[in-house]
Order: structure tokens, then sequence, then C-alpha cells
């Protein structure tokens, strides 16, 4: 396992470095200068050059991109001050430390990820071991139809549609928001209901799918039939043995989504004005704040990889049969 962890720890720190390499020099492509932006339209060449060496643009590409990763690590100095690690820099929008307004934009994403997470394991994976269990009835029809429809519909569809006939229309709750749960979880969860409800939505009938698929085929394994032999009841073979080895599939997509849900959803956020990473991502790239961007999106396939070997490391606790080594 120590060999497994150490093995996956330095290829994700590998892949870390290539998109932290991409998203620099990428930036760099966008023809407008982030100095002459902040510049404003009266700038002179001396304030602009001043802006530039404020935000530390003013050496070469590979010097700087040096700096920016060093100082992840080490902290760096700017004209705004010391920048402990893991420094990201300041934003060039409002000249905030970027790792400041990660962790304050943080939580929203966590509450965001894991309400929606419980709603839609709960409902797919429920709906999913129902139709398994009546396979071929009317239940399991009904299921696998209402699945493939909702598999088609996206956020920013169904988003728009639950707010206008939930919130305007009918107005049972309020606009969707963000409140801190330590200072008021009754509107923590009411501001968050309709964001959940909708991921639930969009995400429930991939689960019901594979979830249904998974625990058929499973059912048809030799140690199941041998199970069954041995006359163990239906529900003892079902959930002892059938669900067990179903997981798997199961828990590679539930590592997937999580990583990107705690990554920042950008679209739920977008839809909902939810202030997370995923909005501060979009507002970042809309305004080029390359070290808004750089921290974001180093923070979000962070969580992409942590949860990939996290799922990795799981597979030998559900099933035996899967060696690390």
């Amino acid at each position: 396992m120590l060999r497994f962890l150490l093995r996956r720890t330095a290829g994700a720190l590998v892949i870390l470095l290539v998109i932290s390499a991409v998203t620099f020099f990428l930036f760099y492509a966008v023809p407008r200068d982030p100095a002459t932006l902040a510049c404003g339209k009266n700038c002179t060449p001396a304030e602009l050059e001043i802006i530039r060496k404020n935000m530390g643009i003013d050496k070469p590409l590979l010097v700087q991109y040096w700096e920016f990763m060093s100082g992840i690590v080490a902290g760096r100095d700017f004209a705004e001050g010391p920048c402990p690690a893991p420094c990201f820099g300041y934003s060039f929008a409002d000249g905030v430390p970027v790792w400041d307004t990660i962790v304050d934009r943080f939580p929203a994403t966590v509450s965001l990820a894991l309400g929606g997470a419980v709603v839609f394991l709960i409902v797919g994976l429920g709906a999913g071991m129902v139709a398994a269990w009546k396979k071929g009835t009317l239940v399991d029809k009904t299921f696998s139809s209402v699945s493939l429809v909702l598999s088609s519909l996206q956020i920013y569809f169904v988003g728009p549609l639950v707010l206008a006939l939930v919130v305007y229309n009918l107005e049972w709750l309020g606009q969707p928001k963000y409140v801190p749960l330590t200072e008021d979880p009754s509107g923590w969860f009411m501001g968050l209901l309709i964001p959940w409800c909708v991921i639930q939505i969009v995400f429930t009938a991939n689960y019901t799918r594979l979830a249904r698929s998974s625990l058929i085929e499973q059912l048809q394994e030799d140690h199941v039939r041998t199970a069954r032999a041995k006359g163990m009841s239906s529900r003892t073979v079902f959930f002892r043995y059938a669900w067990r080895g179903s997981l798997i599939p199961i828990v590679t997509i539930f590592g997937v989504d999580m990583g990107s849900l705690f990554g920042g959803a950008m679209v739920t956020e977008q839809t909902f004005a939810i202030q997370g990473l995923g909005k501060l991502a979009v507002n970042s790239v809309q305004e080029k704040d390359l070290p808004m961007v750089m921290g974001v999106m180093l923070f979000a396939a962070t969580f992409i990889v942590l949860f990939n070997i996290v799922v990795d490391a799981v597979y030998a606790f559900i099933d035996p049969r899967v060696r690390l080594a």
C-alpha cells in the first residue's frame, strides 16, 4: 500500500506540474495585456511599467513561472508585502492574496458538493438497487426510462427552470445563496436546497443506470450462484455478495464526480450565483486574472487527482480480488 501511494503521489505531482505549465503559458496567448486592463484608458507608459513591475509580469515568462512555482513552496515577496507559502500571488483585479480568496470561497463549494453528493447517492443508488431487484418488471422499466431522460439534461437547462417555477412563480423557496453552517444551519440548508436538488436530477441518472447494470452483472457471478445454492436468502445474497462487488464502478465514477465538485462546480455555481470556487474561476478568466486562474486551477486539479488516488486505494478494501501492486 505504501509503495502504491508513493508511486501515485509522484505521478500526481507530475500531472499538477504539467497542468500548471499549460495554464500559465496559455494565459499569455490572450491578446490583452493584464497590466493594460488594470491601468485603464488614460494610462501613460510610465504608469504601465510600474503596474507591470508590481504585478511581477515585467520578467521573462520562464522566470515568472519559476517564481510562481517556488512561491507555492517557499513563499515570495511582492510590492504589496510578503506572501507566505502556499503563495499563489496577489490578484490582478483587486490586489487580494489569491490563497486567502480560495480559502474564503472553499466552504461554499464544499457545502454544495457534499450536500449534492448525499442526495444523488441516496436517490441514484436506491433507484438502481430497486430496478435490479425488480428486473424486468414495470418498476424496472419505469426507473430505466426516467434515468434515460434525466441523463440528457444539463444543469444550465434544469437550473433556470427550477428557479422560475419554485422561486419566482410558486414562491416556495427563496433565492439560493450560501450561508455559513456555523452561523445559521437552517439558512445554510434552505439556501442550498435548490442547487442540491438540481445536482441530484443531473447526476442521479448515471448512478441509477450504473448501479442497476452492475448489480445485475454481479448476480450472474459464480460466487453469487454458489451462495444461492447453499440456501442463503435472496436478501443476504443481494446485499452481502452482489452489492459489494458492484461498488467498484460506482466508486470510480463517484471519485471523478467528487473531485470535480470539490474543485468547483462552475456551471452550478454560475447558474445559482453561489460564490464558490467555480464562479471564482469563471470571473477570473473573464478578468484575465492570471494568479487567480492559476490558483483555482491547481486547487481544483489537486482535488481531482487526490480523489482518483483514494478511489484506487479503496478498490482493495471493496474487492479482495483487486491488488494494488
